[in-house]
């Protein structure tokens, strides 16, 4: 690591934090040449491999926006959908791998989106399950609907 100041090729960490949601590292370090002290951030690096073979960096605000379109007309907040977006980037970083297909990314996505929004998640499905005809629908939503029977009904208390 170059310092900033003197541009040093090298530096010691004085001390070492992650960050609040843990995908990051705080790094506090001090040139041995100037004596100055400087912060780096590290994360691990995830790219995407899209259906063209090109490469890209992950990004949560694609997810966003692509999940935006599904919930177009939906009782959906911008704060629910960033958390759907860390929910899936929390899952593609528990894979372990450096690279994922786009398209695992799209499938990634539906447990929470089905959670947030059934007509979502269904729009959403229909592109990334590849739907084909309306049998595809209804039996999707067939498994909603037994999900839903299978369910148990919420308990009132005795004040109610």
């Amino acid at each position: 690591m170059f310092c900033p100041f003197c541009r040093h090729p090298d530096s010691r960490v004085v001390d070492s934090r992650t960050s609040d949601d843990g995908t990051s590292i705080r790094r506090r370090r001090q040139c041995p040449n100037c004596g100055r002290r400087f912060s780096t951030t590290e994360t691990a690096s995830l790219n995407v491999v899209k259906r063209n073979g090109v490469l890209e960096p992950f990004s949560r605000d694609k997810i966003i926006s692509g999940v935006r379109k599904a919930c177009q007309g939906r009782p959906v907040t911008d704060g629910d959908l960033a958390v759907l977006a860390q929910k899936v980037e929390e899952a593609v970083r528990a894979s372990g791998a450096s690279q994922i297909e786009a398209n695992d990314i799209g499938l990634a996505i539906l447990p929470p989106l089905r959670d947030l929004d059934e007509v979502a998640y269904l729009r959403f499905a229909s592109v990334y399950q590849a739907f084909d005809s309306l049998e595809d629908f209804e039996a999707s939503i067939g498994q909603l609907r037994e999900e839903h029977a299978s369910r148990p009904l919420p308990t009132r208390s005795a004040d109610e």
